[in-house]
């Protein structure tokens, strides 16, 4: 993957995972979004799924990636198949 999609792959992630953030701290989440959460760290972490590391972002720190991809898939596909897409224009 090129540098400038590593980038873009971050920046989208990033966008992702402050959606949570700020739902977090502007209203009280959403029991669902939270089993979300948990539900997508947990598959995450015991598949050993980083798509960080699958775009070449390595972590200095263990599970960062693993975490970080969970909270992603906790989104849903529709969030991946929109960063894909956006990652292959």
């Amino acid at each position: 993957m090129s540098q400038l999609s590593s980038f873009l792959f971050a920046a989208i992630a990033i966008e992702g995972i402050i959606f949570y953030a700020k739902t977090g701290i502007e209203n009280k989440m959403p029991k669902s979004c939270v089993a979300s959460i948990i539900l997508g760290v947990f598959v995450a972490i015991n598949f050993d799924i980083d798509v960080f590391e699958y775009s070449s972002l390595h972590s200095a720190l263990p599970l960062v990636g693993n975490i970080l991809t969970g909270m992603l898939l906790s989104r849903g596909s529709n969030y991946f198949f929109d960063m894909i897409g956006n990652l292959s224009r």
